[in-house]
């Protein structure tokens, strides 16, 4: 007898006439018991084959993952979306970040299994088994031993900046499209900024693993948490500024230092108007002295520059002037003839020409010690000239700073003409290094001056076979200014026409 289908007997049963009646419309099964006979009848599909899924080895054993049981096949080649979410972190995050496995796709991962249901493979609807334990949460497995590539804490702290290994704060810096999400590592930043102490540990410490920074460059936190991690230096001419607010901001005096020396030596006449005005709104006076000194020498230069617009308010809208002095001031600056103005308005001494210095030794040697005592000089010179700083030896061990005071005294007077408290850096090498006074001291010809320097620092270079008589001869004009040095008797520290400190003069005619 052949067999046929119930569903099928069914559905060729004779169609009841109009006139059956409503009994023959009560014999037609319902459409849902239709389905379900049909799905009953329907062949079970085949099994697929048994699959083993191992991470750093094979079998149950240490370091490798089997799932016990029949398990999904791989995602065939094409299905783009699952294969990509099975490589990815929770949220559509990059692969695995280094020193980290993940290991688990679908009902752990939901990105995973909204692609993998998307793409009709396994990890819809949790059909598919789940690595490590049915339904577990997301594993995270260290690789096996990375810290026995870092054989320096340095270089362990290193590998551990802009990276989510063992990771538990994450930063979100800077605003709109340009920001970034950065991780980091609450007791590193701890270590090195007393303000990310007080932020993780103080009485009011956060709890969020997310903190929001719209005030701060990436480039520029970047730049402090390289630091923090391991004491590089990573600043240019594009991002010192924003680095060294983000020094400040976050207590870290060593890079600060460091973005004010970058300044220092990149400090020209074009640029010194502008970081005399950051120099100022970052708390800075030794760096604004030394722009002032840079726009005092090159004033032509640093005026026709692009920043002179861009300097901070004036006086004419600091408050300092009424409204009425303001207007006589632009008025006497723009008309003519001019009218009277309250304040003196003949010009100020200032220095013309280029500045010009002379070098009294010839060669140059290594030791010279200081205790305390002030290296002296005698002068005098053919003509009027001003006196506008000393050029003095470094050390002889390497980058060092000094603390230095130098003077300008008469010698027949003993009147001291000019002085300054200050300080200079050193490369190690044998150059000279400037050290300027406040203001210019003016020098009349044929009399006698001492030039002195007070050093406090290591043993640095030293000048010998020393000239007696030294002429600078003007490259413009021509005119030729002679010094006459002699020795300076008493407490000289050593120094002498022949040998010692003070090599250099600058000054201007």
């Amino acid at each position: 007898m052949r067999r046929c289908c119930p569903a099928l007997c069914i559905s060729r049963r004779a169609a009841p006439s109009p006139s059956a009646g409503p009994a023959a419309a009560v014999s037609r099964p319902p459409p849902l018991v239709l389905l379900l006979l049909l799905l009953q009848r329907r062949p079970p599909p085949p099994a697929p084959p048994p699959h083993k899924m191992a991470a750093g080895g094979s079998g149950g054993g240490p370091g490798g993952l089997s799932a016990s049981g029949p398990q999904p096949p791989p995602p065939p080649p094409g299905n783009g979306a699952a294969a990509a979410a099975c490589t990815n972190g929770p949220g559509g995050a990059p692969a695995s970040p280094p020193g980290l496995t993940y290991n688990q796709c679908g009902a752990g991962n939901p990105a995973a299994a909204a692609a993998a249901a998307a793409a009709g493979g396994p990890g819809a609807g949790g059909s598919a088994p789940a690595l490590g334990g049915a339904g577990g949460p997301l594993q995270r497995e260290p690789v096996y031993n990375w810290q026995a590539t870092k054989p320096t804490v340095q270089e362990r702290f290193a590998f551990l900046f802009n990276n989510e290994v063992l990771s538990d704060v994450h930063f979100l810096v800077g605003k709109g499209r340009g920001s970034q999400r950065i991780p980091a590592h609450r007791f590193v930043l701890a270590v090195g900024s007393a303000v990310f102490d007080a932020m993780f540990n103080g009485g009011m410490a956060t709890t969020s693993t997310e903190i929001e920074l719209p005030d701060v460059e990436p480039a520029a936190f970047l730049a402090l948490l390289k630091f923090l991690y391991s004491d590089e230096v990573q600043i240019g001419p594009e991002t010192v500024m924003t680095t060294l607010y983000t020094a400040k901001k976050y207590a870290v005096p060593a890079l600060e230092a460091h973005c004010v020396e970058f300044l220092k030596k990149n400090l020209r006449a074009d640029n010194a108007f502008m970081l005399l005005t950051q120099a100022r709104l970052f708390d800075e006076p030794q760096l604004a002295s030394l722009c002032l000194e840079n726009i005092d020498k090159n004033t032509s230069d640093a005026i026709n520059a692009e920043g002179f617009t861009d300097i901070d308010l004036g006086p004419a809208q600091s408050g300092i002037l009424t409204d009425r002095e303001v207007v006589s001031l632009f008025l006497h600056f723009t008309v003519n003839p001019k009218p009277r103005v309250e304040f003196i308005d003949r010009p100020r001494c200032c220095l013309r020409g280029k500045e010009c210095s002379i070098n009294r030794f010839q060669q140059v040697e290594s030791r010279w010690g200081y205790s305390g005592t002030s290296d002296r000089i005698r002068f005098s010179v053919n003509k009027r000239i001003f006196v506008v700083g000393f050029g003095l030896y470094g050390s002889i061990h390497g980058p060092t700073d000094y603390q230095v005071n130098i003077q300008i005294i008469h010698t027949d007077s003993n009147t001291v003409l000019g002085q300054n408290d200050t300080g200079f850096s050193c490369d190690g090498s044998s150059s000279t290094f400037r050290v300027m006074f406040k203001e210019p001291v003016e020098i009349l010809p044929n009399v006698s001056y001492t030039a002195c320097a007070t050093l406090k620092g290591p043993d640095s270079h030293y000048g010998t076979k020393g000239l007696r008589k030294v002429i600078h001869e003007s490259p413009t004009t021509g005119a030729k200014t002679c010094f006459t040095f002699c020795y300076a008797a008493g407490n000289n520290n050593g120094t002498s026409v022949e040998d010692g400190q003070i090599p250099e003069i600058i000054f201007y005619t």
